[in-house]
């Protein structure tokens, strides 16, 4: 199983790196060379072109079933769970086939909104609970992983 992540805005690169330690699994962060560190935490880094969808495509090309992704991008996450891909958010929210469709739908409508002037006031702001919550989901997702391996 390999852990891939979109790393480009991902506030949880310290977790996921603290957590994933602890599982034999490897772990992969994957950034546009726009946001290119010197200090990259552990883990292997692959950098991308500054495309706006680089990130996402090489994500979708080397993924398989039973790994796991954190995004926060619906378009991608339901790509990768139609490829059979675990999908969790950075505020611990695991994506699920049953509620992709009304995901996607509700991010057309703000889109389309957007286009029309209206804006709305954004996501709510990145908080401790956020970070503390995906801990423990990203922990649950990996020891049941572990479960399946076993099986």
């Amino acid at each position: 199983m390999t852990i891939f992540v979109d790393a480009d805005s991902c506030p949880v690169k310290q977790e996921i790196v603290e957590i994933a330690s602890n599982y034999n699994v490897q772990l992969v962060f994957v950034a546009s060379y726009a946001h290119m560190m010197n200090d990259s935490q552990s883990g292997k880094w692959v950098f991308v072109d500054c495309e706006k969808e680089a990130a996402d495509l090489y994500i979708m090309n080397h993924t398989k079933k039973g790994d796991i992704a954190v995004t926060q991008d619906i378009g991608l996450a339901s790509t990768l769970l139609a490829k059979g891909v675990y999908v969790l958010s950075p505020r611990g929210i695991q994506f699920e086939e049953k509620d992709i469709q009304t995901a996607l739908e509700l991010r057309h409508l703000s889109a389309k909104a957007r286009r029309r002037g209206e804006y709305g006031k954004g996501p709510r702001r990145f908080s401790e609970a956020d970070r503390i919550t995906f801990g423990q989901e990203f922990t649950r997702l990996l020891s049941n992983s572990q479960c399946r391996k076993l099986e």
